[in-house]
Order: C-alpha cells, then sequence, then structure tokens
C-alpha cells in the first residue's frame, strides 16, 4: 500500500469514526452537563436527539449532495460544518444554544460516514473490495464503542465541552488531508448542475417523516408516548409524511431517494437484517454503561476501559471477514454465524449480577465484537450483489439510515421496557418485603442495630434501615429489568435467523463492486 493511499485511509476512517463516536460521547456525560448548564436531565436529552435527527435526515440525502456538489467538495464541507459546529458546541452558554449548534454538527456528520465509504472504496482495486469493506467497517463499530470509553475519561478528569473541542484538531487535520490527498473522481470535474433536478418536495416531505419519527423514538419514553400530545402529533405527522414522501418518490422520475430499488429482493432483506443489526449495536452500547455503572458501581472510565479488549479483538477479526469474503466464503453463512454469536453475547450479559467481575463483561463483549464482525460487512455486500450499478448509491444509503433508524428504535423499545420491568419487579419484590416476616424483621432489625452502635438514635435508625432496604429493592429491580432487556435483544435475534436464509447467495460482480464504491 503506498503513501498517499495510507494516507486516505488514515483520513476518511479518521472523519467516520469521529462522526460515530460524537452520537454516543455525550451519554456518559449527560448528568454533568444537566448540573453545568442549570436544566433537568430530560432537556438535556435534546442534546443527543438533535444529532440522531440531524444524522438520520442527511443520511438518505448524501448520494444527491454528493451529485450536485462533488464528492470532494461535499466531503470537505462536511467536516467543515463538523469542526466549526463542535467549536461552538464546546463555548455554549446555555442549553439550546448547544442544542442546535449539536443539530448543525449532525448535519455536517451525517455525511462523513458515507461519503468516507465510497472514498475507501475508490482507494482499493475491486478485487480487494471486500478487505476495505473490513477497514471501513472498524471505524462502524468502533466509533459507538469508544465513544463512552472517551466521553467517560474526560467526564471524570475534564470539563464536559471537551468532549466537543477535541474534535477540533481531529477535523481540521482531517479536512488539510482531504484537500491534499483525495482526488476528485472525472464527473465531479464538470458538473452541470443546471442539468440536475432537485426533488424539493422530496426532500421536504423526507424531513417531515424522518425528523418527527426520530424525535417520537428519542423522546417517547421520556415522554410517557402516547400520553403526550406532543408525541401524539409527531407520530400523525411521521405516518402523513411517510405516505405522501411513498406517492412522490414513485410519481417522480427524479426521486430524492429511489424507493423502487427495494423491489430488489436482497436490498429489502438486508434493510431488514440491517436494523435489528442497528438495534443490537446501538441497544448494546446503551444498556452495557447503565448496567456497568448502575448496577456494578463502575466509575465511567473504567466502565468504558472495559470496552477496549473487545474493540481491540475487532481489531483482529475484521481483516479476517474481509479476507473471507475475498475468498469467496458465503455472506449469508458468515451473517448466520454473527448473529448466532450475538445471542450468546446477550446471554452472556443474563448471567451477570451486581458482584460481576470485570474480566465477565470483557469476555462478553469480545463475543459482541466477533458477532459485530460476522454480520455488519457480509451483510453488506450480500445486499449490494444483486444490485445494478445505477441502483448501488440508493441501495446502500438506505441500508445506511434504517441502521441508525433500527440503533433509535432499539434505544426507544428498551428505554420503555426497562422502565416497565423494573417497575414490575419492585411490585414483586415488594410483596416478599412484609413487616412482621422473620427475614424482612431480621434484616430491618441487624442495620437498625448497627446504625445505633455508630451513634445514631433509634427513630433516624429506624428510617435509615427502611431506605436501605428500599434502595436494595430498587437496584435488584432495576438489575433484573436489564437482564430482561438483554434476553428481548436476543430473541430478536433468534427470530430474525430465517431472514437470512432467504438471502439469494450471489458474488457481487465486479461492476457492482465498482459501483458501491460510488455509492457515497
Amino acid at each position: 500500500m503506498g503513501f498517499k493511499k495510507i494516507i486516505v485511509v488514515i483520513t476518511v476512517i479518521t472523519a467516520a469514526i469521529m462522526e460515530l463516536i460524537d452520537t454516543s460521547i455525550v451519554n456518559v456525560g449527560l448528568n454533568e452537563m444537566s448540573g453545568n448548564l442549570g436544566v433537568n436531565i430530560e432537556d438535556v436529552a435534546w442534546v443527543i436527539t438533535s444529532y440522531a435527527i440531524a444524522n438520520v435526515v442527511v443520511i438518505p440525502m448524501t448520494g444527491f449532495f454528493q451529485r450536485y456538489f462533488g464528492r470532494k467538495n461535499y466531503f470537505m464541507a462536511s467536516i467543515a460544518v463538523f469542526t466549526i459546529a463542535s467549536f461552538f458546541c464546546g463555548y455554549a452558554s446555555d442549553l439550546w444554544t448547544l442544542v442546535a449548534f449539536r443539530f448543525i454538527q449532525g448535519v455536517g456528520g451525517g455525511a462523513l460516514l458515507s461519503v468516507s465509504q465510497g472514498i475507501l472504496f475508490d482507494t482499493f482495486e475491486i478485487k480487494q473490495r471486500p478487505m476495505a469493506s473490513a477497514i471501513f467497517g472498524i471505524g462502524v463499530v468502533l466509533g459507538p464503542t469508544f465513544g463512552p470509553t472517551l466521553g467517560g475519561i474526560i467526564v471524570d478528569n475534564y470539563h464536559w465541552s471537551w468532549m466537543f473541542l477535541i474534535n477540533i484538531p481531529i477535523g481540521i487535520l482531517a479536512f488539510l488531508l482531504s484537500n491534499a490527498f483525495i482526488e476528485k473522481k472525472t464527473d465531479e470535474l464538470n458538473i452541470d448542475r443546471s442539468k440536475i433536478r432537485v426533488d424539493g418536495i422530496g426532500i421536504a416531505l423526507l424531513v417531515g417523516w424522518v425528523a418527527p419519527l426520530q424525535y417520537v423514538l428519542e423522546r417517547g419514553a421520556t415522554d410517557d408516548w402516547f400520553d403526550n400530545p406532543t408525541i401524539t402529533t409527531f407520530s400523525a405527522i411521521t405516518v402523513i409524511c411517510f405516505g405522501l414522501f411513498i406517492w412522490r418518490e414513485l410519481a417522480t422520475r427524479t426521486p430524492v431517494v429511489d424507493i423502487r430499488v427495494l423491489k430488489n429482493r436482497n436490498l429489502a432483506i438486508g434493510t431488514i437484517l440491517m436494523v435489528i443489526i442497528g438495534f443490537g449495536l446501538f441497544s448494546s452500547v446503551f444498556m452495557y454503561p447503565l448496567f456497568a455503572q448502575r448496577i456494578t458501581n463502575y466509575s465511567a472510565t473504567l466502565t468504558g476501559l472495559l470496552l477496549i479488549p473487545g474493540a481491540g479483538f475487532m481489531l483482529f477479526i475484521f481483516p479476517i471477514v474481509g479476507k473471507m469474503l475475498t475468498n469467496g466464503v458465503p455472506p449469508r453463512l458468515m451473517v448466520f454465524c454473527g448473529y448466532i454469536f450475538f445471542f450468546i453475547f446477550c446471554m452472556m450479559m443474563t448471567r451477570l449480577n451486581a458482584d460481576a467481575y470485570a474480566w465477565l463483561f470483557i469476555s462478553a463483549l469480545m463475543v459482541r465484537g466477533f458477532a459485530l464482525a460476522f454480520t455488519n460487512i457480509p451483510l453488506i455486500n450480500s445486499s449490494v450483489s444483486t444490485l445494478t450499478p445505477q441502483q448501488m448509491p440508493m441501495g446502500i444509503a438506505i441500508s445506511n439510515m434504517f441502521r441508525q433508524l433500527g440503533g433509535a428504535m432499539g434505544i426507544a423499545v428498551l428505554n420503555t421496557f426497562i422502565h416497565n420491568r423494573s417497575a414490575q419487579h419492585r411490585t414483586d419484590l415488594i410483596a416478599n418485603v412484609v413487616a412482621g416476616q422473620p427475614l424482612t424483621d431480621e434484616r430491618i432489625n441487624g442495620i437498625t442495630n448497627s446504625l445505633i452502635g455508630r451513634g445514631m438514635d433509634a427513630f433516624d435508625a429506624s428510617k435509615l434501615a427502611l431506605a436501605n432496604i428500599d434502595a436494595v429493592v430498587s437496584k435488584q429491580s432495576l438489575l433484573l429489568s436489564y437482564l430482561d432487556s438483554f434476553q428481548m435483544v436476543a430473541t430478536f435475534f433468534v427470530l430474525s435467523l430465517p431472514i437470512i436464509l432467504l438471502i439469494e447467495s450471489k458474488k457481487a460482480s465486479a461492476a457492482s463492486l465498482k459501483a458501491a464504491a460510488e455509492a457515497h
């Protein structure tokens, strides 16, 4: 691999990882941001929601923007927007200023993932494209994985603003390297924008259903779903705009999102499976830190550090996956194995308790790394293998969008599920903690006497003993709800196994692989 190729690979992977890290880096810093900005935790969650909405809206439109502005120009502009917005996020003095620039950051970041993949594919020969997919897959998986790690280190040792300011030197370097080493394709040199029709109505309808849907998924659990009039209204807007969007994109000859490509069986099946992958990837990143910090009382830094062995394992596995694809191993078989390993990971997590050792988390997360390596890249390859070169750009854009939506749906479903199961488990446990029962009275008296022995008066000691029992019940309820959640995710993967068998085992043609490089 030549020097120029190495620089291009480093540049695009860095840009992709930078974008993906920002999808999860702020999760561990919400408490600190809430206190510093003087707002409650529900309001500060908009820092996550605004970024996710912008991301999902932009991703399906990246193909059009590349045709209109040129891929290199669009990529550099996206890096610049992302970096500048990161600066203003870091120096925001109030919540809604932060939310506004976080949205702008998401607009810039939405392009980085998709366009990076296309540039990386162009850097390799056609026969090396599966290996390029593997290299890119490292960034796709490591970004959300390292987000909580980096966020935890920053929150525990520095001001939360550094979660955004850290992007500035990286973004500037990526911009300069992109300008110097990424070449424009032939069709970028003579763009005639007068011949490119803009589907303004399609873009408006796309925003009209994706943005409210993302809002509903992000805020539904917090706002009591359809008991909240805003959630109900946004749900209605989503349904109406989605119906009009489908009609518009089928009626126009120049759609912003050509949904006709979903007539292809492999892509349609792959898109469904990509939703499951997004569900598993983002929900596991969401649940693991909560479990480690709220149940086992690990610090934010330690919670993040425990992800590193699994991430290192993925760095080793991804090139092997790329080599297997290059040598003709059926993607369908590899995806099937990946789903089985994700099931094993979830079941390993259901065996943990409040006294779980760190190595138990590490071993489970390493299995997760194996599962993600064997699902992401083979699934992308199998999804595009039967597309024509003309269908390829839109097919991959739709696939990327539904992976993000799958993640959003996963977090929304799990938030509600954890809340409901925790309440149910608490009710069940409290039914067994009744005054007058020997075990209950023995526990309360033991705690009370211990507190009295430390100098506390009997009345206060009795109250604190009851509060201690209540805290134990609450923590145990939460633990059981997390275990139920991992079990539910495992069920999703098992139920989707038959769908994998519907994928046609057809090796991607040279033309299709070349088109994949130009898809973004």
